[in-house]
């Protein structure tokens, strides 16, 4: 059977694997096997007006509503609905710490995002909170745009009231009110070089009812150019707070050969070497977790359709006491290559993909079951299918509804 594909991104990464297997690329408007789409080309394919029907030999690379993981308010929301659900079952996880600590009493193992608020809607709750510690540092984000677009810091309410009457005018009336989500800023980030990082992971999901994911080896830090400092002379500067490529490159200290980047291997290495290997093992658990419980979160909300697995971006940052928080999601992480490394990462990233989302004979199907042999993930771990998960406790899945399966994680 000749495999047609088709994609919106003229990505060298991308048609050089799709042409490495034989296929043939075809316009969206001839029939297709495989569609690797930006969001909005899969929003129109799923839309109720569009009238498309996908059939059982078609794939494409994002689930219709990923939307709910990579808006950063809607996966707060969900995050915090998440935890409510567990807290009202009785369900351990959802244990909060015994004393009251500033803040009020925090979850002891879902405590992995920071405080954060949805403005302008919760602005009253932001004051309150903004007030039990004004010296603290906030970070405001527009809710649906990336690469550091729209970021910036303050450390006065003053600075938030300004902001809100000179933007007044320019919210986007289809956006509606939740334009913005603020969060406390990790002012203790875990530094190196004195240079402030992120951790940049490319988690697969293959269906989020019954989940199954999986968590790419390869990953990398993303290092700031200018070195870390809170005076708030630096609060404006971007190069000193933001990780993100598409910032960092304009600096006149980026570097090209490296751009800025670290392997996650080397950056184990070092935290073996200066804090040990217990703590850095513990650290990579807690990512691990992190990860899983926000892909939990959303799984009830998503649409599962069997046609669709997604690439995600997740973008992590570590403070000083090796505790990781996760600052967003990326339904569609940068296939652009920056260095070398970066392509040869890149090309590795989807030939994975492929491997793990079509069937042994490389044909789409969705008939087929979604557990690849070990063999085909490549660089990819596991990192849950709640399926095999089931099987393995003798019990029927019940299409990822039981949460049982969280002591796995601990």
């Amino acid at each position: 059977m000749k495999i047609c594909f088709c994609t919106d991104l003229d990505k060298s990464v991308l048609i050089n694997n799709f042409e490495k297997r034989g296929w043939v690329q075809v316009s969206a408007d001839d029939d297709w096997n495989f569609y690797w789409a930006g969001t909005g080309t899969c929003r129109n394919i799923f839309s109720v007006d569009s009238g498309y029907r996908m059939h059982d030999n078609q794939l494409i690379n994002h689930f219709p509503n990923h939307y709910e993981l990579s808006r950063k308010d809607l996966l707060v929301k969900n995050i915090k609905r998440y935890r409510k659900d567990l807290e009202r079952d009785g369900n351990p996880l959802a244990e909060k710490t015994e004393v009251n600590i500033p803040g009020g009493s925090k979850y002891l193992y879902l405590d992995f995002i920071p405080v954060t608020f949805v403005l302008p809607a919760d602005y009253n709750m932001f004051v309150e909170e903004y007030r039990k510690n004004p010296q603290s540092t906030w970070i405001m984000k527009p809710c649906g745009k990336s690469q550091g677009a729209g970021i910036f810091l303050i450390n006065k309410l003053s600075k938030l009231k300004r902001w809100s009457r000179e933007a007044k005018t320019s919210f986007h009336p289809q956006i509606g009110k939740e334009s913005y989500v603020i969060s406390r800023y990790i002012e203790n980030p875990l530094l190196i070089g004195g240079k402030k990082f992120d951790l940049r992971l490319y988690v697969l999901v293959t269906s989020f009812r019954p989940l199954k994911a999986y968590l790419f080896r390869l990953g990398f830090c993303r290092f700031c150019t200018v070195k870390y400092d809170t005076s708030v002379t630096e609060l404006d500067n971007m190069y000193v707070h933001l990780t993100n490529v598409s910032v960092q490159k304009h600096g006149g200290e980026y570097n090209n050969h490296h751009g800025g980047k670290w392997s996650v291997q080397n950056l184990r290495l070092f935290l073996e070497g200066t804090r040990g290997k217990e703590v850095t093992d513990k650290l990579f658990g807690s990512i691990t977790w992190l990860i899983v419980h926000s892909l939990k979160a959303v799984s009830s909300v998503m649409a599962s359709d069997r046609h669709c697995f997604e690439c995600y971006g997740y973008d992590i940052i570590i403070d000083n006491t090796l505790k990781p928080w996760l600052v967003e999601v990326n339904a569609s992480p940068s296939l652009t290559s920056t260095t070398a490394n970066d392509r040869i990462l890149k090309y590795k990233l989807i030939d994975n993909i492929l491997n793990i989302v079509l069937p042994p004979d490389g044909i789409p199907d969705v008939r087929w079951n979604k557990i690849p042999s070990p063999d085909m993930l490549g660089n990819f771990d596991l990192l849950i299918d709640e399926e095999i998960a089931a099987q393995d406790e003798g019990a029927p899945s019940n299409n990822g509804k039981n949460r049982s399966n969280n002591n796995r994680w601990k």
